[in-house]
């Protein structure tokens, strides 16, 4: 059974740029574009991970420097801790 695969349209300078992209990476068109597609779900998900971990940290880093914290994020008066 062979894998799935796709159609995908490109304009003329699309397909020229893709090409060109390709060929500098020393990959075929076709390599090329499932590269990037698996790139770019790689990229999505490390940048996900790492929010993630900046939110996980946010409050230790406020409390460790409240000179750092944006004005918007202050907690004053009844809000704050």
């Amino acid at each position: 059974m062979g894998m799935p695969s796709l159609n995908v349209s490109f304009t003329d300078e699309e397909l020229e740029d893709v090409r060109a992209a390709a060929t500098a990476e020393g990959k075929s068109l076709k390599q090329y574009l499932h590269d990037l597609g698996v790139r770019e779900m790689a990229r999505k998900r490390f940048v996900a991970g790492a929010a993630e971990r900046y939110e996980s940290l946010r409050g230790e880093f406020d409390e460790a420097f409240p000179d750092e914290v944006p004005a918007a994020g202050r907690r004053t008066g009844a809000n704050a801790a």
